[in-house]
């Protein structure tokens, strides 16, 4: 099984993410690393609408994303 459509977004800073959380609220998923979210999407347990990866961010040295 493949996963459901999700818009995919790389945000360049710190600020650029929280946008984009504030946007998508719990819909949006940040990927790190080590995640099981793929998997989880490919059998369609989790269906994030949007994923963004943080690695392209700037600034994330001391930044904690906790909701």
């Amino acid at each position: 099984m493949k996963p459901a459509a999700f818009d995919y977004f790389t945000p360049a800073t710190v600020d650029e993410a929280l946008a984009l959380l504030a946007e998508h609220g719990g819909d949006a998923k940040p990927l790190a690393g080590g995640q099981s979210l793929i998997p989880a999407m490919n059998f369609r347990l989790a269906r994030p609408a949007a994923l963004w990866v943080g690695a392209s961010l700037t600034r994330t040295r001391q930044q904690s994303f906790r909701r």
